[in-house]
């Protein structure tokens, strides 16, 4: 009992302690909406790295983060993953003429809208697979670590919690992606590289996958049809062809850690 209270008292201290800081960092003056932008992911990240290295000095470095180990085959593994995870379902609804490209949009600074997306991938992945993750599996296992950090990746997400099933079961589909890729690779590297694609080119580039409301796209893309493989108003993260494509990549994923748990 008196290690699970450590354990929550440890989880909500380093949640909270993120929060209010990303809170009270400073925000960009600027009115071009690119580094207004670039800077509000910024001060999240500086924020969660901060408190990365104050837990992990109170732990006094015994929590493993994996954060640079396996750096090529990271980079190598979460790009080709990353590419074939989103090309699946665009595939597949352009095929099925669920997706239709209507035109283009001119981007200011498009190269700083992707570093923006970037950091908050990175912010991201810090957040729930590093310190928290490897922490909760250290001191518990990693059934309680995959658990407690994809509820932290849900409630991160709200708004898939108002849309319905799809959304919510997409969300937790897709963190439990990320930690089976995690845990294949040894390296939070191969993650936030998947990530940063889905969120990158399936926003910014293809308007189908949901950040904040001020990242433009430059495709002018519309999803119809039936809401259950079109997604509605949660376009690719809503649909459920994401849900099986989420499945079997985490089905396959656990193949491959299984059998090099065999090696």
């Amino acid at each position: 009992m008196k290690k699970i209270i450590i354990t929550t008292i440890k989880l909500i201290g380093f949640f909270l302690g993120w929060a209010i800081l990303s809170s009270i960092l400073p925000l960009s003056s600027s009115e071009n909406p690119a580094i207004w932008r670039l800077w509000a992911e910024i001060m999240p990240l500086l924020a969660i790295i901060a408190f990365t290295l104050i837990f992990w000095f109170i732990e006094k470095k015994n929590v493993t983060l994996h954060l640079l180990d396996n750096p090529v085959q990271g980079i190598a593994l979460g790009t080709i993953t990353g590419i074939v995870w989103l090309a699946i379902p665009v595939l597949t609804m352009y095929i099925a003429k669920i997706i239709h490209f209507d035109g283009t949009n001119l981007i200011h600074l498009f190269p700083v809208w992707a570093l923006a997306a970037f950091l908050n991938v990175i912010m991201q992945e810090l957040l729930v697979r590093g310190y928290l993750y490897q922490m909760l599996k250290q001191k518990h296992n990693i059934i309680v670590a995959a658990v407690v950090t994809t509820a932290l990746f849900t409630a991160l997400h709200g708004g898939a919690l108002e849309a319905g099933a799809i959304p919510v079961l997409n969300v937790l589909t897709m963190s439990l992606l990320m930690t089976a890729v995690l845990e294949y690779s040894g390296s939070i590297i191969a993650p936030v590289i998947m990530h940063f694609l889905w969120n990158g080119i399936g926003a910014l580039v293809f308007d189908g996958v949901s950040l904040a409301d001020d990242y433009p796209s430059l495709l002018i893309t519309t999803f119809t049809g039936n809401k259950i493989l079109s997604g509605g108003i949660c376009k690719m993260e809503g649909s459920i062809i994401v849900l099986f494509v989420n499945v079997i990549l985490i089905a396959f994923f656990m193949f491959l850690k299984n059998k090099q748990k065999a090696k």
